[in-house]
């Protein structure tokens, strides 16, 4: 907290609980349904970009009813105003943007943002998550957001401590998941609010990653807003775990050896009942024991490790000859842990004993569920693995009972099909009316091949185009050949249409397509030119990005009407951008000519055709004559050949004197822009004819002040028009000077 100060901040002994802090986190994550308000707030805010790096996540506007791939398509069509308009906003002010489909804000932010000693905010009261990596991770409102992203900065009450020892390690059926829920019932919903819940002991520092990310989560339940988790390399000092109670406002101890799973509810987070007890509080309540469904995931268990946890006991199901005695749903916390489980036979495991996959998204844990015949309002129990289960927030109905349980509780009690069942002790018959035991869960914490994905959803943030560099003011030497295209090469040889046309608005995207249909003279085949630095044939594109990242500039020669066919400027403002300096052809198309030179490179044509014969492969070519750069004045080309041996020839060009202005600033719009500053600042210096009329009016009028006052008043009046209109000749100065004298 406090290497998070904010600058203008004072640092003193703040009072926990009382004192009002002024932070600086390091980033804002938003979902999408409280980024709409947020960023429509900081849209008016003026700034051209966020202060503070942030991401939107699109989580929240996805109802779970069919499966993964129905429920996205038909969510990206309802809402596809709302992903449209946060896409765009997105984009301009420099926002990350993960698209529907991939993944859980926490578990996204999990996975890309959060790291050790850090801060951050997001619009969602579970951005505590992030503390599974020691980051202090704070829910907010939106204008909270809204402030820090406008370079603000934002106010804290300076928390409180709360330390929770944890002695012993997990084992069997026990998980992360019950320590929260453990919690949860000692602090109750309120018991948190406004601290930082620290965890430390043995039990915490041998706990994985994602086991303290489904704590920290969940810590949102107990009232706590902030989270900071201890790795290894962030243990406080050792006095303060000789002594905690000096150092902390409340502490509490926990014996994971002894603690045994939870299943929290119905209707409040609170509600602890260890397994053991939940057959006879089911009786003493009269709680449905039948259960209907069965969820795991959200935010909370949605980790690879969640899941692998849980795939162990459905591969039971099979093994022992169960079956499934209620519905049972997987939703993933992201595109990388769906395509991982995938890939790694989890989603096989599943769909095998029946259940559904739903989209990467919060589904059911926030109501977003279609849930069928639940407007029927019937009595009845679900359990999850969620975080929360107040009155009608699942699914709609206020008679559904619903309890909180780890992920591998939950599973076991779909299998079972029974709230009264206790997986630990009692036994199921299976299908064949034998007596079976599940074994308890295993899993990894982390996938033994690594994570895997295909497209996380990612959309990064447009790039400000900076202006291309203006000309050097010196001749062009040692660039290197791209390129001898081969016959034809037109637009759509330089900058094909078809998949690339997304791409027109993104200009480095769009620059992979650069002369990829061109022939390559020297080896008859497209798309496959030699790179100089390495000897290595490769894709024109890359071969001429690794000149870019060198430094080295380039030509591409052509054959005749070089650039003809479509108009795309595309093809004139890729190999610019990717750092080709000149074009070098037999002749051009007319059009293509003009873009060139309007992106401020050189478009030359041989002045003997046959010359184009004299370039070799391997050439080192200079560009001779630019300090003299006039219209109808050729330039020279010097051919460095390997051997050693040098060729000069003659090229030519079309450039009138404004279109070398163009190659000189860098490009016609970089011209164009050293022209508008330089009017703006020759018009603040030259006097306007309003400010030339009041000092003549003053120099005119008498010296004595009363007399000058009515004379100044009665010129302002009166004649102001006529003197602001004369003052622009100043032969009629003396004039309108001697008409105030009389």
């Amino acid at each position: 907290m406090y290497s998070h100060l904010h600058a203008d901040q004072k640092l003193e002994n703040f009072g926990r609980g009382k004192s009002y802090v002024d932070f600086a986190p390091d980033r804002v994550a938003m979902q999408d349904a409280t980024a709409q308000m947020a960023l429509l707030q900081f849209m008016s805010a003026g700034r051209p970009k966020v202060a503070v790096p942030s991401t939107v996540h699109c989580d929240h506007l996805i109802t779970a009813k069919v499966g993964a791939a129905d429920d996205l398509s038909f969510a990206t069509t309802e809402s596809k105003e709302v992903f449209d308009f946060l896409s765009s906003v997105s984009n301009k002010y420099g926002l990350g943007f993960w698209k529907p489909g991939a993944g859980i804000i926490h578990q996204v932010v999990l996975e890309n943002y959060a790291f050790p000693g850090g801060m951050m905010i997001g619009t969602d009261s579970h951005t505590v998550n992030a503390g599974g990596l020691g980051m202090v991770a704070i829910g907010v409102g939106g204008a909270d957001a809204v402030d820090l992203m406008a370079g603000m900065a934002w106010e804290l009450k300076f928390p409180k401590l709360i330390g929770v020892k944890l002695t012993g390690k997990l084992n069997g059926w026990t998980s992360a998941k019950d320590v929260i829920l453990k919690v949860a019932g000692i602090l109750t919903v309120k018991g948190g609010t406004g601290a930082i819940v620290e965890y430390f002991g043995e039990g915490a520092t041998s706990m994985s990653c994602t086991g303290k990310g489904t704590i920290c989560n969940m810590g949102a339940e107990i009232g706590a807003r902030l989270a900071d988790k201890i790795k290894n390399h962030l243990t406080a000092d050792p006095e303060v775990y000789q002594n905690p109670s000096k150092y902390f406002d409340q502490v509490i101890e926990i014996d994971l050896n002894t603690l045994e799973p939870h299943l929290n509810g119905p209707f409040t987070p609170d509600l602890a009942t260890p397994i053991s007890k939940m057959k006879e509080a089911a009786l003493a309540n009269g709680w449905p024991t039948k259960i209907e469904v069965g969820l795991i995931g959200s935010c909370t268990n949605s980790s690879y490790e969640d899941i692998s946890r849980s795939v162990s006991l459905a591969k039971q199901v099979t093994s022992k000859g169960l079956k499934l005695k209620s519905q049972f749903t997987i939703t993933p916390g992201s595109e990388q842990v769906r395509f991982t489980i995938e890939r790694d036979g989890f989603l096989d495991v599943f769909d095998k004993i029946g259940a559904t996959v739903f989209a990467n998204a919060c589904g059911p844990c926030i109501g977003m569920w279609a849930r069928v015949g639940a407007e029927k309002a019937e009595k009845n129990t679900i359990v999850h693995s969620f975080n929360r289960n107040f009155a009608k927030r699942a699914d709609g109905n206020p008679n559904t009972f619903a309890f909180v349980g780890s992920p591998e509780i939950v599973t076991a009690m779909a299998i079972a099909g029974d709230l009264s069942f206790n997986p630990l002790t009692d036994y199921l018959t299976n299908e064949q009316g034998q007596k079976v035991k599940l074994d308890p869960p295993t899993g990894s914490e982390l996938p033994a091949k690594g994570f895997d994905v295909k497209d996380p959803g990612f959309q990064a943030p447009a790039k400000d185009l900076a202006p291309f560099a203006p000309w050097e003011k010196t001749d062009l030497k040692g660039l290197r050949l791209l390129i001898k295209a081969k016959g034809k090469c037109t637009t759509d040889h330089i900058s094909m249409a078809g998949k690339w046309l997304k791409y027109r608005g993104h200009l480095d995207n769009i620059s992979n397509n650069l002369l990829i249909g061109a022939t390559n003279y020297f080896n008859e085949k497209v798309n496959s030119v030699k790179n100089g630095l390495t000897g290595e044939h490769d894709e024109v594109p890359k071969v001429q990005r690794s000149y870019k990242a060198k430094g080295i500039g380039s030509i591409v020669v052509g054959d005749e009407n070089y650039g003809e066919g479509s108009s795309r400027e595309h093809a004139a403002m890729e190999p610019r951008f990717l750092g080709v300096r000149a074009i070098l052809v037999k002749s051009f198309a007319r059009i293509h000519e003009t873009n060139l030179k309007k992106q401020g490179m050189l478009a030359l044509t041989f002045a003997n055709k046959e010359d184009y014969n004299k370039i070799l492969e391997d050439d080192r070519i200079d560009i001779v004559g630019l300090t003299t750069f006039a219209p109808e004045k050729p330039l020279t080309l010097v051919l460095n050949h390997i051997d050693g041996k040098k060729e000069t020839i003659t090229v030519n060009h079309t450039y009138n004197a404004s279109q070398i202005e163009w190659f000189k600033a860098g490009s016609a719009l970089n011209k164009m822009g050293t022209d508008d500053a330089k009017k703006k600042s020759t018009a603040k210096k030259k006097p306007t004819a309003k400010t030339v009329a009041k000092k003549i009016v003053k120099k005119a009028a008498p010296k004595k002040k009363v007399v000058a006052k009515k004379v100044v008043k009665k010129a302002t009046k009166k004649t102001v028009k006529k003197v602001v209109k004369s003052a622009k000749k100043s032969a009629a100065k003396k004039k309108v000077a001697a008409k105030k004298k009389k």
